[in-house]
């Protein structure tokens, strides 16, 4: 368990890295299309500023994004209590709970490092959920707080937001700029515009790589503390049978959650962030014997 925290921390800086030189490759296809170097150099600025402002308001702006609001004991004692307890186990310090109002079950967890964690569960998710399942999901998103999960999400979350922008605002300028058309080069055009499709499946893939062998184990390390594998098997057959998207989807979040908030689909399954639930739940049946 060590090992991956410390690995989580390293993969951090080599995830800003891979990110760093996607948006670099943005910057400099602009500047070749516009004929002015110093795009370049202020794309990397903005990017710089924006990656350090979304680092630490990415709690913030997920929670915005997905509709969760902050509750307190009285607001839902059982969904409260469960967080507290699992908080008191694992030794962690007490996170915010949210709330989202949503018929589709699912669950989430996002900040920085623990001292600044959210959890937040949905009302689907409370509807479904018998106590030890509803135990066993919020372990898995506690888990993910233990293991500085959160932190590498939070930075993936918030450079994909950044490059899925820069490509957007480039093809716009692109268009209407103010730029004499006869000015502009066609070679030029046609970069901006692969690049503003190519960057933003780029960052989805890193996105998908970092997230699945963190839900395996956030899995495992869910029957860690709770020492019933039963509990995070039966929630994710739940989760797989009551799958629905959830009214508020967003790509860039989707790796928060125990399992995709979107449609299901051909494509979102090729990039999606998470591993079938059915491989999920074999891994666990496997590995009963060593928990």
């Amino acid at each position: 368990m060590y090992k991956q925290i410390a690995a989580n921390k390293r993969n951090t800086w080599i995830i800003l890295i891979g990110f760093i030189i996607i948006i670099a490759g943005i910057g400099c296809a602009f500047a070749y299309a516009y004929g002015d170097w110093g795009i370049a150099i202020w794309v990397l600025i903005a990017s710089f500023a924006y990656a350090t402002i979304q680092y630490f308001l990415s709690a913030s702006l997920a929670t915005a994004m997905t509709g969760a609001h902050e509750i307190q004991k009285k607001d839902n004692p059982r969904l409260y209590n469960t967080v507290e307890n699992l908080s008191i186990t694992t030794g962690l310090p007490m996170p915010k709970v949210y709330l989202i109002d949503d018929p589709a079950p699912n669950a989430f967890a996002t900040g920085r490092d623990p001292k600044h964690a959210v959890v937040a569960a949905t009302t689907g998710l409370l509807d479904i959920m018998d106590n030890k399942e509803l135990t066993a999901v919020m372990a898995h998103e506690m888990s993910h707080v233990k293991n500085y999960d959160i932190r590498v999400s939070t930075i993936v979350f918030g450079l994909v937001c950044l490059i899925g922008f820069i490509s957007d605002i480039g093809t716009r300028m692109l268009f209407f700029g103010g730029r004499d058309s006869s000015d502009r080069s066609p070679l030029g055009f046609i970069i901006v515009i692969a690049t503003s499709i190519l960057a933003p499946i780029a960052a989805l893939i890193v996105q998908m790589a970092v997230s699945r062998e963190r839900e395996y184990l956030a899995d495992a390390s869910s029957v860690n503390i709770t020492r019933y594998p039963e509990g995070m098997i039966s929630a994710l057959k739940k989760l797989d049978t009551h799958a629905r998207p959830m009214h508020q989807q967003n790509s860039s979040t989707e790796a928060l959650f125990i399992s995709s908030p979107l449609r299901k689909g051909t494509i979102s399954n090729l990039f999606s962030t998470h591993p079938p639930i059915e491989k999920r739940i074999a891994r666990l049946e496997n590995g009963k014997k060593t928990f």
